[in-house]
């Protein structure tokens, strides 16, 4: 029987204990501790090395992994979660493992990253994202639909074939007015444009089905703020689309497109999601630029509780 006083030793480091919170969910790789905590293989396996020997957790191998299972009793762990407490990146931990739980249940994820990753290498003619994307967009039915960031309104002139009614907000008014000049040569009269803030758009609370931030997050002094305005204005039952770049180090487009943030980590984004209070969260790495600096395209998609 493990010894209390060694267990309560090993539980006083707060790395150990962070892990400890993780296992103590769900039984983990090193690789996928790694990911969680943000640290390195060597300090992780030299942390379950003390904790299995302590009695704290216990491994199994499968393929050419070992995967950690957290074994303390009760007891201890009502202690552990009290200490626990104290850490404050428990809780972003958490978070994180249920980001990447999320990622498990997506059996097929892994080979639809691979077919996107292959997708246009191969010539055929009149293939691309352009055609699929416009495809899906005429096959919407969405009654009340905001673009937020929708600068001049491309998106929203497509999306206005199909919504009843569709609601473009940019900060720029002189974005704003010629985007309004477009709709109106367009016949578009179901699409409004409106001078706002994505942080606080000129929207009344859940008057949408469906709210789109395209390429307009990283733009955002406050990402999480605007994700909480998506939230608020979404009818209960409605969907948030955000299409964002994953997280680079291109520094000259702060310079180059007026970026405030270089993208966004897939988890950074379903936590911003999830505090805002949207469920059924999915991320995924959806285009890839083969062209350097070769931006990333993140597509995150929450839906707001009945």
């Amino acid at each position: 029987m493990p010894s209390t006083l060694k267990s309560l030793k090993l539980l006083a480091d707060p790395t150990r204990l962070r892990i400890l919170m993780l296992l103590e969910q769900e039984a983990l790789s090193v690789a996928e501790l790694q990911e969680l905590l943000g640290m390195g293989q060597s300090r992780i396996s030299t942390q379950l090395s003390q904790m299995k020997t302590g009695g704290l957790v216990s491994d199994e191998r499968s393929g050419k992994n070992n995967i950690y299972s957290c074994t303390a009793g009760e007891d201890l762990m009502k202690v552990a979660r009290v200490a626990a407490s104290e850490i404050p990146e428990v809780s972003a931990d958490q978070s994180a493992l249920r980001h990447l739980l999320r990622k498990r249940k997506d059996k097929s994820r892994a080979y639809f990253d691979e077919l996107a990753g292959r997708f246009g290498k191969d010539y055929v003619p009149g293939r691309s994202w352009k055609a699929l994307a416009e495809a899906f967009i005429k096959i919407l039915n969405y009654k009340v639909v905001a673009d937020l960031g929708a600068g001049e309104g491309t998106l929203s002139q497509l999306l206005a074939q199909r919504a009843e009614k569709v609601i473009a907000v940019d900060l720029s008014p002189k974005m704003v007015e010629f985007g309004q000049q477009l709709a109106v040569q367009h016949g578009l009269s179901n699409l409004e444009f409106r001078v706002g803030d994505i942080e606080n758009p000129p929207i009344d609370d859940g008057a949408l089905d469906l709210a789109i931030l395209s390429q307009a997050l990283h733009h955002a002094e406050h990402p999480q703020t605007a994700v909480n305005a998506a939230f608020r204005i979404l009818k209960p039952g409605g969907r948030l689309i955000i299409l964002d770049l994953l997280q680079h180090n291109f520094e000259e487009a702060r310079e180059l497109y007026a970026d405030r943030w270089l993208g966004f980590a897939e988890s950074d984004l379903a936590s911003m999601m999830e505090k805002a209070g949207f469920s059924r969260i999915e991320t995924v790495v959806a285009d890839r630029e083969m062209v350097a600096p070769k931006f990333q395209t993140l597509l995150g998609i929450g839906v707001r509780p009945e």
